[in-house]
């Protein structure tokens, strides 16, 4: 069945778009949600008008949601949980509970449907991609540790160490090898 999109769906295209899916997909799912229309010569006709249309919603959702993407880009989330000795979880990291540490840590509404993961089942560093338009994904951090441990910190950057700082801990040393050498045993 070939339909002609009338709004951009992710990973199949965008806008004006004319596309090849399958009977059911379409039927089912883009024809009644109004994403698309069968493309008919008359609506084929009518797809530079669309596209104009679509990229001009596009700028400006663009725009507004780029401060949301910058926000969002920044965050990391961490989470406890049970996991076997190898590293694998007992349980998951589900989508729903990404969203709602989120809503928590952020105050932005997301949906669940957003994000762009599997639930997560291991231990460790993975990064979650949210598609807040078909231009802008930010990409988060979520860090799964261990329930019971202690939970990691996030680095911090620190200065580096001035010449100054180093000289006053290498005196001790120094002092202590000089009156080693010229001390007598304590009897």
């Amino acid at each position: 069945m070939k339909v002609l999109l009338i709004k951009d769906v992710y990973k199949l295209g965008r806008a004006g778009d004319v596309k090849k899916v399958a009977d059911g997909y379409g039927r089912n799912f883009l024809l009644p949600q109004k994403m698309a229309v069968l493309a008919t010569p008359g609506a084929i006709k009518s797809a530079e008008r669309i596209r104009s249309k679509a990229a001009e919603k596009r700028v400006i959702l663009n725009e507004e949601m780029s401060v949301v993407a910058k926000a969002l880009a920044k965050v990391q989330l961490t989470f406890g949980a049970r996991a076997g000795e190898t590293g694998k979880l007992y349980g998951s990291i589900t989508s729903q509970e990404v969203v709602d540490a989120l809503q928590k840590k952020t105050g932005y509404g997301l949906k669940r449907q957003q994000l762009d993961m599997q639930p997560l089942r291991s231990l460790g560093e993975h990064i979650v991609r949210i598609r807040l338009t078909m231009d802008l994904i930010p990409e988060i951090k979520v860090t799964v540790y261990r329930e019971g441990e202690a939970e990691p910190s996030l680095p911090i950057e620190q200065p580096a160490p001035k010449a100054e700082e180093k000289q006053p801990a290498e005196q001790p040393t120094e002092q202590a090898a000089e009156t080693d050498g010229n001390a007598e045993p304590a009897a």
